[in-house]
């Protein structure tokens, strides 16, 4: 067999990872995908899959230059190799892209300065992201790099929804504003969705809901609303995220419970959410514990549902209607008892779910609402890799 030709690498670079796939972005085929976790630790893991063989390896990786290097061996040790695949790009996710970019960017070193003045609003991601950029500009220079931005699809949301009620001249001194992010799991999630359907005119709302969750309002493809702001911190309940939480609450720890801001960061970041009000940020291991008449558990969904079910009807509200409730993501797509205590009571407005198609599972977009229901509910499988991949093919 030939080897494949216009095939893109996607590079997710985290603080302490790196995920990547090797993509066609024309048909959506997967070439190869893996996972390097627990960069800088003292014993590292790799996990490189291609076809049906998978090759998994822990060994120390001190950082992301070194795994990046391990990631390109393996491409060749196992394959498929990169140098007969016919690489016309590198994608790189990066969190945030600011005022600046709404769209995806060629990589050079005005970019990368960019995105690190970004770092700021974005500490925990863009910093990471530019880690990862930089040693895959170095590991394979002669490939175009491209960047694509978790901010890009919520650039043009309206003054309305995108602005705080703050003093402007600090906002703007400061570049405070929402700037939304899973943005691209967002265009990607409603535009499948549209094509579904049928329908290019959809209201809809999009619940990704993973470890990270935020909701977008999208009319006819364009965003009118998203829950996540300045930060990934505000919005919905998340794995270990507050979600929307009164900012006086940072005021009242320090004064009276004489924390840190890094203390406070760490508290609203990483140890609420779920996992604060019940001990898990894993759903699955929520919902066992709700089975077994844990009360923390029990209010603890009830929280996170009571979230959901206001921004539903907030979105429905901005937008004068809604045809469409799409789940994507993790939780989005696999969890079907979320999915129906999410939609419980909201037949007000025209959202049921059929029983039947909600607990089937598929990893094919599919209509999970009874025939005839006013309101569309879908799950749609995101496909991030797929959508950075085709953004950055279309630039080279």
């Amino acid at each position: 067999m030939s080897p494949p030709s216009g095939t893109v690498l996607v590079i997710n670079s985290g603080s302490s990872s790196i995920k990547y796939k090797l993509l066609e972005p024309g048909s959506g085929e997967s070439l190869a995908s893996g996972l390097v976790e627990r960069i800088g630790e003292d014993t590292g893991h790799l996990r490189h899959e291609s076809g049906s063989d998978s090759t998994e390896r822990s060994d120390p990786v001190p950082d992301h230059a070194a795994g990046l290097r391990t990631v390109l061996d393996l491409f060749e040790e196992v394959g498929p190799s990169l140098s007969e695949a016919g690489v016309v790009a590198v994608g790189h996710r990066v969190v945030q892209g600011g005022l600046r970019y709404d769209g995806p960017v060629l990589i050079d070193d005005s970019v990368t300065k960019e995105i690190d003045r970004l770092s700021p609003v974005a500490p925990l991601h863009n910093p990471a992201n530019l880690a990862g950029i930089q040693v895959a500009r170095d590991l394979l220079p002669d490939v175009p790099h491209v960047a694509v931005f978790d901010t890009a699809f919520f650039h043009h949301l309206p003054a309305r929804a995108a602005t705080y009620a703050l003093d402007r001249e600090v906002a703007e001194a400061h570049r405070i504003r929402r700037y939304g992010f899973h943005g691209t799991s967002h265009e990607y999630v409603s535009g499948r969705a549209s094509e579904l359907l049928e329908r290019r005119d959809l209201r809809q709302v999009v619940l990704h809901l993973g470890n990270g969750a935020s909701a977008s309002a999208v009319v006819s493809g364009r965003p009118v609303d998203t829950s996540m702001g300045l930060t990934p911190l505000e919005g919905l309940v998340m794995g270990t995220r507050t979600g929307d939480i009164d900012p006086a609450v940072v005021f009242h720890l320090v004064r009276n419970a004489g924390m840190s801001m890094d203390e406070i960061d760490d508290l609203l970041n990483k140890r609420s959410g779920m996992k604060g009000l019940t001990g898990h940020n894993d759903m699955r291991e929520v919902w066992r514990l709700v089975d077994d008449g844990d009360e923390h558990a029990a209010l603890g969904i009830e929280i996170y549902l009571h979230r959901l079910r206001k921004y539903i009807g907030a979105y429905a509200a901005v937008m004068g209607e809604i045809d469409a409730l799409t789940f994507t993501a993790g939780v989005g797509e696999h969890d079907a008892r979320t999915r129906a205590a999410a939609v419980d009571g909201l037949g007000f407005l025209g959202i049921e779910i059929d029983s039947d198609r909600n607990g089937g599972e598929s990893g094919e977009p599919r209509v999970i609402s009874p025939d005839g229901a006013r309101v569309s509910v879908l799950v749609v499988p995101t496909n991030e890799e797929l959508a950075i991949a085709r953004q950055a093919v279309s630039l080279v």
